[in-house]
């Protein structure tokens, strides 16, 4: 996707299609509901982000998300 924008729209259109596995809907779900978050707490951003940036997003202190000065 090029924009996050692009890739909740994205997200919302697969939610729409009924034919989904349940296992499928849950997974999206989550992935719409953390992407919503990330863009609230970054509105000026733009860019589609990885899903690590959105987990260090909404979990500062996981251990993959601290960053150490030398």
């Amino acid at each position: 996707m090029d924009s996050i924008e692009q890739h909740i729209e994205h997200d919302k259109e697969i939610l729409e299609n009924p034919t989904i596995s349940p296992q499928q809907r849950r997974h999206i779900e989550g992935e719409l509901h953390d992407l919503e978050l990330y863009h609230e707490h970054n509105p000026d951003d733009h860019h589609d982000p990885t899903p690590l940036e959105v987990h260090c997003d909404l979990n500062p202190s996981a251990p993959e998300c601290l960053v150490y000065e030398d």
